[in-house]
């Protein structure tokens, strides 16, 4: 059986392999490319200039790491779809499952050993990709700091290969379901995107509950976010992100160190001859913001916590082909 599995999906482990390898000669060249521009442009920048260092380096990697983080979480569909819903579907449709399931290997061996090979080359096809394009963007995800972002959380580290090997599952019990290769191809594709969907959106942000703290507005906090704003009755910071950390709070009012708003009038008298001077101003006056966040720390635990979820849905689909493929007739 396993030599028979090796025989029917070596051309699909052959283009699987050679992809990776170009994706690996890419992702070393732009490693390479980043590392140097952090060097250089990040690690030593003046902090009143760290802001549009940040932004020319986004705009000079964001790009291309952004694409590749996107084809990674699209890799996982790609195999559900056109690795798992044919494994089954296609021996019904042409009727060669009465060979096969005839033969001395029973019918719920033949899919354990379809399942246990091709699931696991499934999860290390992703995580391969995944570590590949993690290491790569170390630098790029520390400058940005959006490991929890929707993308970059769903393109690094474990979860991947969780995504990878559930939608594989997917694909061949509903396969197996539905009997025809091409609604269980979109039946994949549905269900698949409905899940990548529905994690991030509503599921991922309520695994841990967040934390609020209380933030200093300092030059760093100013170099670490987008945008100050401020109006007759009030001032605001957008985009601050605490290094590492999933930031849940877009928009945070400033305030003074007793409780009241921070006004324009009040930014006013920071007013200086540069950039420099009035941040170094503006941070001299105590002010301070709140902010809601999921800690650094926790970032491994919501990988742990994802990846456990889809491989418990993984192994709740498998055993649901288990149960099908007993009571199938013919």
């Amino acid at each position: 059986m396993i030599w028979l599995t090796w025989r029917q999906f070596r051309t699909q482990s052959l283009v699987a392999l050679g992809s990776l390898a170009a994706l690996a000669g890419y992702l070393v060249l732009l490693a390479l490319q980043s590392r140097h521009a952090y060097a250089t442009d990040i690690v030593n920048c003046v902090p009143a200039e760290c802001a549009s260092a940040r932004r020319a380096f986004a705009e000079s990697f964001g790009g291309q790491f952004t694409v590749l983080g996107g084809l990674l979480v699209v890799v996982p569909g790609l195999i559900g779809i056109f690795w798992g819903a044919p494994l089954i579907a296609r021996e019904l449709e042409e009727k060669t499952d009465r060979l096969v399931w005839n033969q001395s290997v029973p019918r719920t061996r033949w899919l354990a050993v379809k399942l246990g090979l091709l699931t696991v080359a499934a999860a290390a096809v992703a995580g391969v990709f995944s570590l590949l394009l993690t290491w790569s963007a170390s630098r790029y995800d520390l400058v940005m700091g959006e490991r929890f972002g929707v993308l970059n959380f769903a393109a690094r580290n474990l979860v991947p290969a969780g995504y990878a090997a559930f939608a594989f599952v997917l694909g061949a019990v509903a396969g197996l379901l539905v009997r025809r290769t091409l609604p269980a191809m979109a039946i994949t594709l549905a269900v698949f995107a409905a899940a990548q969907i529905l994690m991030p959106s509503l599921v991922r942000a309520h695994l841990m509950p967040p934390v609020s703290a209380t933030v200093t507005f300092t030059e760093d906090t100013m170099a670490r976010s987008d945008l100050m704003g401020v109006s007759d009755t009030r001032a605001w910071i957008d985009g601050y992100t605490m290094p590492g950390a999933w930031s849940l709070s877009s928009r945070s009012q400033i305030f003074n160190a007793d409780g009241s708003a921070f006004t324009a009038q009040q930014a006013h008298q920071c007013d200086g001859n540069g950039p420099q001077e009035t941040m170094a101003c503006t941070a001299r006056l105590n002010l301070h913001f709140g902010y809601t966040y999921q800690p650094a720390d926790r970032y491994w635990r919501f990988q742990w916590i994802e990846l456990a979820l889809f491989g418990g849905l993984t192994v709740l689909l498998a055993g649901v082909g288990f149960w099908a493929i007993r009571r199938y007739s013919g």
